[in-house]
């Protein structure tokens, strides 16, 4: 569990916020995010870069909520985005579009359009038809555009294979062996300007080893360029350092930043990285209320009101989150249950009655559930086999969701999105909005 969202008195807390007062404000589904954590991470990365010429560009895709970019911002950010819509995003969150790589294989004519008039700092390109289509939109425009490729290194991340991206079999990224041919080709070009080299080969990673042995790839890359005259700026190594689910030992930042740089040596290019899950996945937790508790002869089901549309990862990945009681069990083996109605529910998503009683105690029996969420569907779940002492009401705290979680949601099953909440020491302020029913189908219209 990280620090920044700890015990006190039996009560978990989000810094100095109890997580139940967070969820009697806002109702749940909520995700609640620790400002503390997020900045300690970004820190972390600066001072290990210290003395380096370097820049950190959070990936936007892993959290874009516009608090969270605000954030990093402040603290000198750039972004690595994957569309236009999220560089739509750093910008209204006051993110310095000069900062920001443009990452993604599918840019379409739209969007490369508008990250030249934002000026960004370099488009990471994927394929030679990406080549020859932004030289074309940048001529149209009267401007040169700053490129690097994004080279497939073609090393095994060891990672779930839905986010490896650095394989041969994988979409992303140049081959290797083409590397030298396309950057000739990119030099050739008069509305392109090389800046760089970039390289991304997974996410969750929780060894050095892979990424050491891509650097030293792309050093190779590097030096054989140098020696046809196309000298760079920067090298881009991504991210994707991975972070502590439940027993995965990944490196510190501290760890993974000195690998790097060893591995780099005395080199004078321009250092970038694209941190995302590390920076947010274990700042950010998704609070939920048991609806149902329902016994069978094989499972039991604990049945939330957050579900696979709130925080898909479980259903995609299969992926471990730790669950924990809001409230801890007394010693006398009793647990009171907090009925309090959530001011922030809104009309179409309301808290269901209380099942136990405003402030009353009742015995809880300790259990193997299945933590399930209410669509329709059997892949529907949060957790398996879970042991938690659990009644009707209860508030649970699915921790390491600030990644991956409200990026990823969906209104599947006409579920308005949850609320997003962010604690600031004792303060526990709204970032957005919980979704209405309304909303979701007001831009629809029957045919008449």
């Amino acid at each position: 569990m990280s620090d920044y969202f700890h015990y006190l008195d039996n009560q978990l807390h989000a810094e100095q916020v109890p997580l139940a007062d967070i969820a009697a404000q806002f109702g749940t589904p909520c995700y609640v995010y620790s400002r503390a954590a997020l900045t300690d991470g970004f820190r972390q990365f600066s001072n290990a870069l210290q003395g380096r010429e370097h820049l950190i560009c959070y990936a936007v895709k892993a959290n874009s909520n516009l608090a969270v970019l605000n954030v990093f911002a402040r603290l000198g950010a750039g972004f690595d985005i994957v569309s236009g819509g999220e560089l739509q995003r750093v910008r209204a969150a006051g993110g310095d579009a000069g900062k920001v790589v443009f990452s993604g294989v599918g840019k379409s004519i739209a969007e490369m359009r508008l990250a030249l008039e934002a000026g960004i700092l370099c488009f990471n390109v994927e394929s030679a038809a990406e080549l020859e289509r932004l030289n074309e939109v940048a001529g149209s425009m009267g401007k040169v555009a700053p490129i690097s490729l994004r080279v497939n290194p073609d090393v095994d991340a060891k990672t779930h294979p839905y986010i490896s991206t650095g394989l041969k079999q994988n979409k992303f990224g140049v081959a290797y062996g083409e590397a030298v041919a396309l950057y000739r080709k990119a030099q050739a070009l008069p509305h392109l300007r090389i800046t760089g080299v970039d390289c991304h080969i997974g996410s969750q990673l929780t060894e050095t080893s892979p990424f050491i042995a891509a650097v030293e790839k792309v050093l190779v890359l590097v030096d054989m360029l140098a020696r046809e005259g196309i000298r760079l700026e920067h090298i881009d190594l991504g991210g994707g350092l991975g972070i502590r689910y439940n027993d995965e030992t990944p490196p510190a930042i501290a760890d993974y930043v000195a690998a790097l740089l060893g591995a780099l040596g005395g080199r004078g290019e321009k250092l970038v990285l694209e941190p995302g899950r590390v920076l947010v996945g274990n700042a950010g937790a998704l609070l939920t209320r048991v609806e149902y508790l329902k016994p069978g002869e094989e499972k039991n089901f604990a049945i939330v009101d957050a579900a696979m549309n709130d925080l898909m990862r479980p259903a995609l990945y299969d992926a471990y989150h730790k669950i924990l009681p809001v409230e801890l069990e007394p010693s006398g083996g009793t647990t009171s249950h907090s009925t309090k109605p959530a001011s922030g529910q809104v009309a179409g998503y309301p808290q269901p009655s209380p099942a136990c009683g405003g402030g009353s105690e009742r015995e809880i029996q300790s259990l193997i559930y299945e933590v399930v969420g209410p669509i329709c569907e059997t892949g529907d779940f949060i957790g398996h086999a879970r042991e938690l002492a659990i009644a009707p009401q209860s508030l649970l705290a699915v921790l390491s969701a600030g990644a991956y979680g409200m990026s990823m949601s969906s209104n599947y099953n006409t579920r308005p999105r949850a609320a997003e909440v962010m604690v600031d020491g004792g303060t526990a302020h709204l970032v957005r909005e919980r979704e209405t029913v309304a909303q979701l189908y007001a831009g629809e219209k029957p045919v008449l």
